[in-house]
């Protein structure tokens, strides 16, 4: 009779794990299908490279970072689940209104909608997930919940690259992505329950009060080891995300794809060789020394170190078949990253500063890939086209500066070691005196 509400605890624990994966899956979904149709969209609108990155990347980007800030430090504060059913259900309905835009503004207003509700997606779910398991085992569910990350990819980039070539409209990949989102959104409402807050560690929501964002900036700033992984996993996203933001494109222009025919070639890398990574690198993560964050960290350092070559490769090469065998390398890096650096930084931020820490680090990387990424290389590919007299060789240009970034976050992954053992004494000396 007492071994009896383990499993049922432990079932329950990974159907949350689940249902916030599939939602982390639509996010990236409504992300990916817009890099999916980048090229479709600025030939309409009549734009050039930068233009179309402002109007796609930028827009999101700042309104994500604008609201979400404020909604982390209310899901320190407030039920974190009735937040996330709510911002999907928002970005879900905003994706399918991209679909019914017409011109310029009303494709940039609605762009702004799916800002604003994808903000609260992955700070609350990520807390959630870290208070239904203990320390040791974050790093392993954070890899499962992850695996969202190559499914919304495939969706974005097969799924969509399909639907645009049988209804020969960049607009139907929006509508078909959003309308699901917003049945699933109410679903969480009806399944998932609220965790206690801490109950993995000293301190719980009923013995201390929610840190205010001034504390966690700050707290963010004196943990080194915080720092460098959050540094780390911004830099991925501008290296590894913002190759992938522009790579369908490049595709298209170097070697006269079609644009279902780039996303059938993506889609097919990101699903498998994403999940592989994703499902390797949890499976890896579950052995019991790999509890060990040293080893973790050095684990992303390497393999991002590796992948950076061949990153570099797949735009220096004018091969379509070097190319997508050099993606096979480089795309399982850019998406098993994920769930262990997320599991990393929660390990190093009190509970009471999780979801306003994690949304910090969003903060960051969200302006590193949506921002900084897309108009850095439409900038350069703009600059460049009149002199090469060609739009594909100036994005080839500006996507292998792009890729030599990898090397800066193998860096900090190697350099937040340093300062493990005293930051993670000084996240339970915070919790014992709470």
């Amino acid at each position: 009779m007492t071994s009896s509400p383990a499993p049922r605890l432990d079932s329950a624990r990974w159907y949350v794990v689940l249902v916030l994966g599939l939602v982390y899956a639509v996010n990236i979904a409504d992300r990916y299908v817009v890099a999916t149709v980048l090229e479709p969209i600025r030939k309409e609108f009549g734009l050039s490279d930068s233009g179309v990155a402002w109007l796609t990347g930028v827009t999101l980007a700042f309104f994500y970072i604008s609201v979400g800030l404020p909604i982390a430090r209310l899901a320190d504060r407030s039920n974190r689940r009735n937040i996330v059913a709510a911002a999907m259900i928002l970005w879900s309905a905003m994706t399918a209104l991209l679909g019914f835009t017409q011109n310029y503004w009303q494709f940039l207003l609605a762009r702004i909608g799916v800002g604003v509700g994808e903000a609260g997606g992955t700070p609350p779910s990520t807390s959630i997930i870290a208070d239904n398991f203990p320390r040791g085992r974050r790093a392993y569910a954070l890899t499962v919940y992850a695996l969202g990350l190559p499914l919304g990819a495939w969706m974005g980039s097969s799924l969509a690259g399909a639907i645009v070539e049988y209804f020969h409209s960049w607009r139907a990949a929006f509508i078909a992505l959003g309308i699901p989102g917003v049945v699933f959104g109410v679903l969480i409402l009806l399944t998932v329950r609220e965790p206690v807050r801490g109950r993995f560690e000293l301190v719980t929501e009923d013995s201390a009060p929610s840190a205010t964002f001034t504390e966690t900036c700050r707290y963010l700033w004196s943990s080194r080891s915080a720092w460098h992984i959050n540094a780390a996993g911004t830099i991925i996203c501008l290296w590894g995300w913002g190759l992938l933001w522009w790579t369908q494109t490049y595709l298209e222009r170097e070697y006269g794809l079609s644009t279902a025919q780039a996303g059938a070639r993506l889609g097919t890398i990101y699903f498998w060789a994403g999940s592989g990574a994703t499902i390797a690198t949890g499976m890896i993560l579950a052995m019991p020394q790999m509890q060990d964050a040293k080893r973790v960290a050095w684990m992303l350092s390497g393999l991002v170190l590796l992948s950076t070559i061949p990153s570099f490769i797949v735009y220096y090469t004018h091969s379509l078949t070097l190319a997508t065998a050099m993606l096979w390398l480089v795309v399982p890096t850019a998406y098993l990253y994920v769930g262990p650096t997320m599991a990393l930084l929660l390990n190093f931020l009190p509970p009471t500063m999780r979801a306003q820490g994690m949304a910090i680090s969003l903060l960051t990387a969200n302006v590193a890939n949506l921002i900084i990424a897309p108009t850095a290389v439409g900038w350069i590919s703009d600059t460049l086209a009149g002199p090469l007299g060609s739009n594909a060789e100036s994005l080839r240009y500006a996507l292998m500066a792009l890729s030599l970034t990898g090397f800066w976050a193998a860096y900090h992954y190697w350099t937040a070691v340093r300062t493990f053992a005293a930051d993670d004494a000084r996240v339970q000396m915070v919790g014992a005196t709470a």
